[in-house]
């Protein structure tokens, strides 16, 4: 019996504690549900912060998630990586049983948010599976977080004079679609050095190597004003690995072929001329593939100087053949014509010492 109450007394106490998490629960709720309509009771998200009095500082950082492929007939690279913004709207401080207010992406829609574009960009697009991948924070000092995940391609300014042995700083401009300077000035949240964030696994590129990053800040200036604008140089060095295997050793191989053909007899015009032949087909073949990656540029490329010396060596080789040989036909006809000279000479010379002996006989 003294059992069978212990545990009814057991139960009963942990009915209540359970009720009591649930209460406490329901309470914290209830308390976070009146500080959101309490915020936007009022709130015009039309109306920046500080709209009239102050300029309003957005801060920024980039955490890249993976950076590339690269396209060099583009001019573009692609990038996925979370755009983080942080500004302080004085009209969403609060007070509360919790410091920080964490939402969703419906409350984005309902507040005041940096109407931040990508200026240099191509293709932009916002991730948006399962939800869309928004995260939105608010401190009790009215301090947002505003994090987004996006991917972009935004194009690549490229001097290829340098190809392959080329390296390239690829920009990425962000700033204010509306907002002049003396309205919206962005800043970098961490600073110069650790606002863009790209750890090494993340950077999988074929035919570059990401060696860093510098971060800077500018003003636009346009018709319609100046617009504070952020900068992120992405510097990127192309490895020559592929285009060693693929080009240059083959091209080294294909002048050392031309050259063998000094060493064939210079009768045999068939060999040396099938050989010098095949070696410049081959050379104009190797040099057609080499430019199918690059875009149709106006100059020459370090790698169209390299092919015309090569393309050079090997055409003289087969204009060497083709002079050797008419300059030995010329002597081969010349000494041809004295050979008939000088047998002409010795017939006639022959006709009249036998004139000479038969007069004598008489």
């Amino acid at each position: 019996m003294a059992i069978l109450s212990l545990c009814c007394f057991l139960t009963f106490i942990c009915w209540i504690s359970l009720g009591n998490v649930y209460g406490n629960e329901k309470v914290y709720s209830d308390n976070i549900t009146r500080i959101l309509d309490r915020l936007l009771d009022g709130y015009d998200n039309r109306l920046r912060p500080g709209s009239g009095s102050s300029i309003t500082e957005v801060k920024t950082d980039i955490f890249v998630t993976s950076f590339g492929p690269v396209s060099d007939v583009e001019m573009e690279y692609t990038m996925d990586m979370f755009f983080r913004q942080m500004w302080v709207d004085e009209r969403l401080k609060f007070e509360g049983p919790t410091e920080i207010l964490r939402l969703n992406n419906r409350m984005v829609d309902k507040i005041w948010t940096p109407d931040t574009f990508f200026r240099n960009s191509k293709k932009s697009i916002s991730h948006n599976m399962t939800t869309p991948n928004k995260l939105f924070r608010i401190m009790q000092n009215g301090t947002v977080l505003y994090t987004m995940r996006l991917t972009i391609s935004a194009e690549c300014p490229m001097s290829l004079m340098d190809f392959p042995m080329d390296g390239h700083a690829c920009p990425l401009r962000f700033g204010s679609y509306a907002y002049t300077n003396s309205e919206i000035m962005f800043t970098w949240r961490k600073g110069l050095t650790a606002s863009v964030d790209c750890p090494k696994e993340s950077m999988s590129l074929l035919q570059y190597d990401l060696v860093g990053q510098t971060l800077s800040s500018e003003i636009f200036k346009a018709n319609t004003g100046h617009y504070s604008v952020q900068v992120v140089h992405f510097h990127l060095q192309r490895k020559l690995g592929y285009y060693l295997i693929q080009t240059y050793i083959p091209l080294i191989m294909v002048v050392v072929l031309s050259q063998v053909s000094f060493w064939i007899n210079k009768e045999s015009v068939p060999a040396r001329t099938v050989a010098g032949i095949t070696t410049v087909l081959t050379m104009t073949t190797l040099s057609i593939s080499a430019r199918q990656s690059l875009p149709k540029v106006a100059y020459a490329t370090a790698m169209d100087w390299f092919i015309a010396v090569c393309f050079a060596f090997v055409a003289s080789a087969l204009v060497e053949f083709a002079a050797v040989n008419y300059f030995a036909t010329l002597q081969a006809n010349r000494l041809k014509k004295q050979k008939t000279r000088q047998d002409k000479l010795e017939v006639l010379a022959t006709g009249s010492d036998d004139e000479d002996t038969v007069s004598v006989s008489k």
